[in-house]
C-alpha cells in the first residue's frame, strides 16, 4: 500500500519561499545546501517536504513511499500512466522515481530496498 512520503515545491528564490513557509504555515526549514531544504511541521505531524530551487518540473510534486518501485511503475503504465526516466538511487537503501498518472500529472514514487549481508 502506498503513503505519501513528501512533497516537492519548485522556487524561484530560496530565501523568499522560506519566510513565506516559516511565518504563514509555520513549518520549520532545515537547509541542505543552497538551493535545497526540508520543510518539517512544527509539531511533528503531518507530511513535510522539501523547497528547491526550480527546475524541469516547474511545479509542486507529491511523492509516495510503495513497497517495490518496478511494480508499481509496471501497475501504472498498465492502467495509463508513464515512467518519466530511470529509477534513481538516493543512498544504498533509498530510491525515487517520477511517474505520470493516467490524466497526465507527474508524482513521485519512493522506496526503501533491502541490504544483502
Amino acid at each position: 500500500m502506498a503513503k505519501v512520503e513528501h512533497f516537492e515545491i519548485p522556487v524561484d528564490d530560496i530565501a523568499r519561499a522560506k519566510a513565506f513557509y516559516e511565518e504563514v504555515l509555520e513549518y520549520r526549514y532545515e537547509p541542505w545546501g543552497d538551493e535545497m531544504g526540508m520543510l518539517t511541521q512544527p509539531e511533528g505531524e503531518g507530511v513535510n517536504g522539501d523547497l528547491h530551487v526550480r527546475g524541469s518540473l516547474p511545479h509542486p510534486t507529491v511523492v509516495f513511499t510503495v513497497d517495490n518501485i518496478e511494480a508499481t511503475v509496471a501497475l501504472a503504465i498498465e492502467h495509463g500512466g508513464e515512467q518519466l526516466g530511470e529509477i534513481q538511487p538516493m543512498s544504498e537503501t533509498t530510491r525515487w522515481v517520477y511517474i505520470k498518472d493516467s490524466e497526465g500529472n507527474i508524482i513521485g514514487l519512493f522506496d526503501e530496498v533491502a541490504t544483502s549481508a
